[in-house]
């Protein structure tokens, strides 16, 4: 059956009216250019898209698979409506038929979609959204396109080859852009991201915002004795106290650090811990260092090793370029919080206005 070809060939009309390329996986358009063997000719009584194919069905079936399943308001939605958008659903997402005890809740989900996308249609019908002719045309063009089809002929041709025909395609592309025309009026251009916003987001949300940024520091350690209990915290806590008292009196900290340091590994290099990333060090310690100006020392600090002094050589901020991107990027991030919840809202009005009916 022809109809069975539609939710592969609907992947390339979304793809289009987005204004997207076509993936390379998309019946048709992924076909590479050329010339190609003559096709195997049709079965005799249907022609079908491959990955969606299933056994013809019995002639005294038709009637079953068609039955009404709800009704929205006035329109009807049909089992063979159902199968089709499940059929479609799976392989947009690229998945099996899942086991049986879970399919129910697959389906309840498609056809949660299909209620949804009929009411989208009925709402943009009721406030006289049109699409004009030139549009569509401008739309089919782009498809054609994009399957490579030079002429009229040889869309309608290639169209026909995947069980449609060309004035379902017109169809299926004329009520998706209905659809996009009544989110656009209902949801896009009532969702607005101010100065304001940016500026909570950026407060809350500072130093995630900053992870990846550098900075530079040094640092003296002192380490407890061994074995020594608190009176060894206590006997590094008064050294750390000392050696910052020559610090505050304007002793160099990196001579400072050479000479008191027990970290060997930085000691001889004055105590420089390098150029780090935010989120390389330990929590309690970058913070600790990331609180200080330039060139400004720390009280004594005490870690899980030791007590530290630290001394911030610089540090990167979300400044100029760097600031105006993040607020760039954070406005998009409410724009699509704010949208999807405007939508949600949305749907959930137009369908608690609606008339639906379950009959399944």
């Amino acid at each position: 059956m022809r109809r069975w070809a539609r939710p592969a060939f609907a992947v390339l009309l979304t793809v289009a009216a987005a204004g997207c390329s076509v993936p390379a996986w998309v019946p048709l358009a992924g076909k590479a250019k050329g010339p190609e063997p003559a096709p195997a000719p049709p079965p005799p009584t249907e022609s079908r898209a491959p990955i969606l194919s299933r056994p013809a069905l019995p002639p005294d079936s038709e009637a079953v698979v068609d039955r009404v399943i709800c009704v929205i308001n006035s329109d009807a939605v049909t089992l063979y409506e159902l199968d089709e958008a499940e059929a479609f659903y799976l392989y947009e997402n690229k998945m099996q038929p899942p086991p049986e005890e879970e399919r129910a809740a697959l389906r309840e989900k498609v056809l949660n979609g299909i209620i949804e996308k009929r009411l989208q249609l009925q709402q943009a019908e009721k406030e006289k959204i049109v699409v004009e002719d030139a549009e569509m045309k401008e739309q089919l063009d782009e498809i054609q396109k994009k399957l490579g089809a030079t002429t009229q002929a040889q869309f309608e041709e290639q169209i026909k080859a995947q069980g449609l025909n060309y004035e379902g395609v017109k169809k299926r592309l004329y009520d998706q852009l209905m659809v996009q025309r009544i989110i656009r009026r209902r949801v896009a251009l009532r969702v607005t991201v101010t100065e304001e916003d940016i500026d909570q987001y950026l407060n809350a949300n500072r130093e995630k915002l900053e992870t990846g940024l550098t900075f530079e520091a040094r640092h003296i350690l002192f380490l407890p004795q061994a074995g020594a209990g608190e009176d060894g915290w206590q006997s590094a806590r008064r050294r750390a106290d000392d050696v910052y008292g020559r610090v505050m009196a304007g002793e160099d900290f990196g001579d400072l650090a050479a000479e008191f340091s027990e970290d060997a590994a930085t000691a001889k290099n004055g105590g420089r811990l390098g150029i780090l990333k935010r989120g390389e060090l330990a929590a309690d310690i970058e913070k600790a260092i990331l609180r200080l100006s330039p060139g400004e020392h720390s009280a004594p600090f005490r870690s899980e090793v030791g007590y530290h002094l630290f001394e911030l050589d610089s540090k990167e901020t979300l400044a100029g370029e760097q600031l105006a991107q993040a607020r760039n990027q954070i406005r998009d991030i409410l724009y699509r919080q704010k949208y999807d919840l405007r939508l949600k809202e949305w749907l959930v009005e137009i369908r608690s206005k609606a008339i639906i009916e379950m009959r399944l």
